[in-house]
């Protein structure tokens, strides 16, 4: 499975707005948000704002860095 992110300005109406599309084989199946400063200790870790297909429902993890969240989504989509 070959898993592409492209960045992208998420509309949280909040200061998290700085994201990450992620596909899967050519298909959308998250978006991915950066915690601002607003967060504290969690600044700066990366929120599963949305999944879809097989990665959507109640699971909204944070990830200490893109690589954590990408081995997390490949888990999940395997």
């Amino acid at each position: 499975m070959n898993l592409d992110l492209k960045p992208v300005r998420v509309a949280t109406g909040s200061g998290d707005e700085e994201g990450r599309l992620i596909f899967a084989d050519g298909y959308l199946v998250a978006v991915l948000v950066q915690l601002s400063d607003e967060h504290g200790a969690e600044a700066r870790k990366w929120f599963f704002e949305a999944g879809f297909g097989q990665l959507a429902g109640p699971d909204q993890p944070t990830f200490a860095d893109l690589d954590e969240a990408k081995a997390w989504i490949t888990r999940r989509l395997r």
